[in-house]
């Protein structure tokens, strides 16, 4: 029954019931389209966004896996016997790579996001503009002739 229901919604078509109000000047079916692409926009740009967040985690996850990876080897080096003096530069170098590595993987998801970010936000951007042009085209033909 809910399925059936939920057909019947997104079945709705707003342009038959909105055509049989007539508005002088107002033309009904262009501002059906361009809410219509407006949607569409809206689908695209969070579909965007949603790759993106997709794209940033699967980088999140190789990187925790290169953390667990160096982490196990390192830790192999701790173990070994040697003077200590060589250890503890050891240490530093391997902490300062670690450092450095870190700071690169988050410049590397920090241009992840703001890409998915900008892609979605020009998506929309450029359909704003776009509705923009079409409700002025559309008040433009509906304004009676002087």
């Amino acid at each position: 029954m809910a399925a059936k229901q939920s057909e019947n919604i997104f079945d709705f078509d707003v342009s038959k019931y909105l055509g049989d109000f007539k508005v002088p000047g107002v033309d009904v079916e262009t501002i059906v389209a361009s809410q219509r692409k407006n949607i569409e926009a809206l689908t695209q740009a969070n579909k965007l966004a949603f790759e993106g967040l997709q794209n940033v985690v699967k980088r999140q996850v190789e990187i925790l896996r290169q953390a667990i990876d160096e982490v196990t080897h390192l830790s192999k080096d701790i173990v070994e016997p040697g003077a200590p003096h060589e250890k503890a530069a050891r240490q530093a170098e391997l902490a300062k790579d670690a450092f450095e590595r870190t700071l690169v993987n988050a410049r590397e998801l920090a241009e992840l996001i703001t890409k998915a970010n900008s892609d979605a936000f020009d998506l929309l951007n450029k359909r704003f503009s776009q509705s923009l042009d079409e409700a002025r085209e559309a008040f433009t033909k509906a304004s009676p002739k002087a």
